[in-house]
C-alpha cells in the first residue's frame, strides 16, 4: 500500500513537472531566472537546462550580483544558496569551519566515496588527512611518482603525439590526458598499469565508470531523494549508471587488495620498493584506531585518491592547452622562458628545481586553473543556523553551493578583465610569484580542507606541459565547440579536438 501511494505521488509529480517543462520550452523567456512554481519550486527551470547546467547557473549568478537562492520542490528540503561571495567562502571554509562539516546531505549525494578524505568528517577525516599527508611527504613516494610520470611521458604520451604528427590526424587531447592521468594514478596507488594510454586507445570500463558517476553526482544535487531511490529500484537513468559504476570500481579495488596481499607475502623484503598499498596500511596502523575497519578505510581512501588524482590533472591540462591554442602569445612567452631556464636540447624530463624558477609558466597554470577550476562547485550545509557575511540566513536544511567557476567570472572580484587569460595577473611588480588568498582563488579549496596534493599536482602539470610545449604545437580543430560538460568535474563536453605539429616544423 505504501509503495502504491509513493508511486501515485511520484506519478503526479512527474505529470506536473512534464507540463511545466513543456511550458518552459515553448515560451519565450524574458529572463533566465527560473520561475518559482507552486509545489515544484524552481525545479522545472533547472531541469530544462541540465544540458548546460554549469553555464546556466553561472549566468544566473552573474545577473544576481553573485548569490542566488534556489527554491526546491515543497517538502524535499532542497533549497540551495548559490554564492560566489569571497567573504561567505572565507567564513564557511575557514573562519567558521566547525559549523560546516561535509554532513549527511553531502555523504548521501557522494556516497560512492564512503568515508574517504573528500567526504568524511571529524576523527575519521583527521585520520585520513594524517595518513595521506604522511605518505605524500615521503621522499620515496615523491621519487616513485616522478619516475612514473617520466616513464609515461617518454614511452607513451610523447610517442603517441609523434604518431599523430606522422599520420596528420585529429585527436581528442582531453581523452589523451584522461588516460595519462588515469594510468599514472593507478600505477602509483596500485602498482598496476592498465595501459589505457595506447595507440589503439582501448575502451577501459573503469575509466568510464568514474566519468559516469561524476555526471550522476551533479544531477543528484537537483533530484529529490525519493526520485533517486525510485530510479535505483527501477534501475533507470543516471542512477543505473551510478550503481553500475560503483560496482565496477569496488571490483577493481578489492581485486587489487587481494593481488597486493599475495605479492607482499611472496616478495623479497630486502629489495622492497615503495608500495602505496603497504605504506597506507602502515600509516593507518600507526594511528591505532581500532574502531575503523582497515579494509573499508583502505577502500575509501584509495577511491578518493583515484578520483582526486585523475580528475585534477586531466582537467587542468585540457583547459591549459585549450587556452594556449587560443592565446599563441602566451605560448611564445613560455617557450622564451624555457630557453632561459631549461636545458631545452636534453631528451629528458626537467628537474623540478629548474621548473620552479619559471615564474611565467607558474602564472599561466594558475590563470588556467582560475578560469577553469577542475572542481567547479563545493557543497556545504551548516550544523547551526546563522547569517552569512553576505546577509543570507542559512540553517541545517539549506545546501550552500560554493560556486568557484562562476566566481572567477565576477568583475567585482577579479576586475573588468576577469574573462581574459592573463598569466601576468600572477606576477608581482618585482617579477616574483604573486599569491592570491585561497577564498578568492579557491581551486585547491581553502582552510583546514585545503588540498594536500596541491604542490604535487602543480609539479605534474609543469612537467607534462613543458615537455609537450617543447616537442609539439597544439592547434584547435576549426569549428570544434569547447564547452563545460555536465559533471562534478570540469570536463569538456565534446572533448578537445586538435591537430598536433612538431615544434621544429612550426619554427621553420
Amino acid at each position: 500500500m505504501a509503495f502504491l501511494l509513493l508511486f501515485f505521488t511520484l506519478l503526479l509529480f512527474f505529470t506536473l513537472l512534464s507540463i511545466l517543462i513543456v511550458i518552459y520550452r515553448n515560451k519565450k523567456q524574458r529572463t533566465i531566472f527560473p520561475t518559482n512554481w507552486p509545489i515544484l519550486g524552481m525545479m522545472p527551470g533547472f531541469l530544462v537546462n541540465t544540458h548546460q547546467l554549469i553555464d546556466y547557473t553561472t549566468q544566473i549568478l552573474m545577473q544576481s550580483h553573485g548569490s542566488f537562492m534556489f527554491k526546491g520542490p515543497w517538502f524535499t528540503n532542497m533549497d540551495m544558496l548559490f554564492t560566489t561571495n569571497p567573504l561567505d567562502i572565507n567564513h564557511i571554509l575557514s573562519k567558521n569551519f566547525s559549523n560546516y562539516p561535509k554532513g549527511d546531505k553531502f555523504q548521501k549525494i557522494f556516497d560512492i566515496l564512503g568515508d574517504g578524505i573528500l567526504s568524511s568528517d571529524g576523527k575519521v577525516w583527521e585520520i585520513n588527512r594524517k595518513v595521506i599527508f604522511s605518505i605524500l611527504k615521503n621522499v620515496r613516494f615523491q621519487t616513485t611518482l616522478e619516475t612514473i610520470i617520466s616513464d609515461k611521458l617518454e614511452n607513451r604520451l610523447l610517442p603517441i603525439l609523434e604518431s599523430v604528427c606522422e599520420r596528420r590526424t585529429e585527436i581528442d587531447l582531453q581523452d589523451i590526458f584522461q588516460r595519462f592521468a588515469f594510468d599514472t594514478v593507478c600505477l602509483y596507488l596500485f602498482d598496476n598499469d592498465l595501459e589505457s594510454l595506447s595507440l589503439d586507445f582501448p575502451f577501459i570500463p573503469l575509466l568510464k565508470a568514474f566519468t559516469d558517476s561524476e555526471e550522476a553526482i551533479l544531477l543528484r544535487h537537483f533530484t529529490p531523494q525519493c526520485l533517486r531511490k525510485l530510479q535505483q529500484v527501477l534501475r533507470v537513468g543516471k542512477e543505473k549508471k551510478y550503481i553500475d559504476s560503483w560496482k565496477l570500481i569496488d571490483q577493481f579495488v578489492y581485486k587489487s587488495f587481494t593481488q597486493k596481499e599475495n605479492e607482499n607475502n611472496n616478495m623479497n623484503h630486502e629489495v622492497e620498493k615503495f608500495r602505496f598499498f603497504t605504506e597506507i596500511m602502515r600509516e593507518f596502523e600507526d594511528q591505532n584506531d581500532s574502531s575503523l575497519d582497515p579494509i573499508i578505510f583502505l577502500r575509501d581512501a584509495l577511491v578518493n585518491l583515484m578520483a582526486a588524482g585523475k580528475d585534477t590533472v586531466s582537467s587542468a591540462l585540457s583547459w591549459f592547452f585549450y587556452l594556449l591554442a587560443t592565446n599563441p602569445s602566451v605560448e611564445d612567452k613560455i617557450l622564451e622562458e624555457m630557453r632561459t631556464h631549461l636545458e631545452v636540447n636534453a631528451h629528458k624530463t626537467w628537474d623540478m628545481k629548474e621548473l620552479d624558477e619559471m615564474v611565467y609558466l607558474h602564472g599561466a597554470l594558475c590563470e588556467s586553473l582560475r578560469l577553469y577550476p577542475p572542481v567547479p562547485f563545493n557543497h556545504k550545509s551548516p550544523l547551526q543556523p546563522e547569517i552569512l557575511p553576505s546577509g543570507h540566513h542559512v540553517d541545517k536544511n539549506t545546501k550552500i553551493i560554493l560556486s568557484f567557476y562562476p566566481m572567477v567570472r565576477m568583475k567585482s572580484i577579479w576586475g573588468d578583465d576577469c574573462m581574459e587569460f592573463k598569466p601576468e595577473r600572477w606576477i608581482s611588480d618585482n617579477g616574483g610569484i604573486k599569491h592570491e588568498p585561497s577564498y578568492k582563488f579557491a581551486t585547491f579549496n581553502a582552510g583546514p580542507r585545503t588540498c594536500l596534493g596541491k604542490n604535487m599536482a602543480l609539479s605534474q602539470l609543469k612537467i607534462v606541459a613543458t615537455m609537450i610545449i617543447h616537442h609539439f604545437h597544439i592547434q584547435l580543430v576549426e569549428g570544434h565547440p569547447v564547452l563545460p560538460g555536465e559533471s562534478m568535474v570540469l570536463h569538456m563536453k565534446h572533448g578537445l579536438h586538435v591537430k598536433v605539429k612538431r615544434r621544429s616544423e612550426v619554427m621553420e
